[in-house]
């Protein structure tokens, strides 16, 4: 990532998302006298690891694994390519009918997972669909995966931790609706601190990106025809899933609040600067 500013803006809100952890596992360490590493090992290793399993499963439910024949071919060749002069370990390549043109990325560096929509082939032009597949292979040489469940759980720690702050300060059903409310107040506050990585990781993917293909245009111009593409059709992609793919075509009110990704626009813009 050769962008400083990008950079400290992730280092400042990663910080503020440690602080806020750091503060909830104390929480729970002094207030239920558990020692503070067990809660923080339980914390940062088993609820992620459980994270990891159950996304990473749901978000391949109904993918079939790619052809290396036919059309695909070429995918496969490109894919190997690309990873041998990323430093990693080729994923595995699947399919996947979303409804809409897109892709994303799933799993761990050195056993990951890149799927493609059927609709994304037949849309895109070779090398905008390089464009695609460096992207994809960008978040899993960044462990970007792995960096948004960390940040999830973070959100998770501290709204259990808000949530029996207020609820042991009183009595009552009164004191038990504040307390909830309070925790989805608090998940919902993390969630603007893991959103705003989000963001940030999808300029760091597109950045890579462009550097392994030698040119941001191809890339940007895949933006483009993506975007038109999604335009009239539903997307059978859950919110879930959605974040992880390269682009969210989800426009609810909600989603514009708590964004996973820029403005499509801001992308093509860096990418063409």
């Amino acid at each position: 990532m050769r962008n400083p500013q990008l950079k400290l803006r992730m280092v400042l809100v990663g910080t503020i998302l440690f602080a806020l952890y750091f503060g909830a596992a104390l929480f729970f360490s002094v207030g239920w006298g558990v020692p503070l590493i067990p809660v923080l090992l339980v914390s940062l290793v088993v609820i992620p690891a459980a994270q990891y399993k159950i996304g990473k499963w749901l978000a391949l439910r109904g993918a079939e694994e790619m052809p290396e024949s036919g059309q695909y071919r070429d995918i496969h060749r490109m894919t190997e390519s690309l990873s041998r002069d990323m430093g990693l370990e080729k994923p595995k390549l699947v399919v996947q009918d979303m409804g809409v043109p897109n892709a994303f990325a799933t799993g761990r560096k050195g056993a990951g997972v890149v799927c493609l929509s059927p609709q994304l082939v037949q849309l895109l032009d070779r090398d905008e669909l390089e464009g695609v597949i460096a992207h994809e292979l960008a978040h899993l040489n960044n462990r970007d995966t792995i960096t948004m469940i960390l940040g999830q759980s973070v959100g998770m720690v501290v709204s259990y931790a808000v949530f029996f702050f207020v609820r042991d300060s009183g009595e009552g059903i009164g004191n038990f609706v504040v307390a909830y409310a309070a925790s989805i107040a608090a998940q919902m506050l993390t969630l603007i601190f893991v959103m705003a990585i989000s963001r940030y990781r999808e300029y760091v993917a597109d950045d890579d990106a462009r550097q392994y293909i030698g040119s941001g245009d191809p890339l940007a111009r895949a933006l483009e025809k993506i975007q038109r593409g999604a335009e009239g059709r539903e997307s059978k992609v859950d919110d879930n899933v959605s974040a992880l793919c390269i682009l969210n075509t989800d426009r609810s009110v909600l989603q514009q609040l708590f964004a996973t990704h820029p403005p499509t626009e801001k992308r093509i813009e860096k990418l063409r600067s």
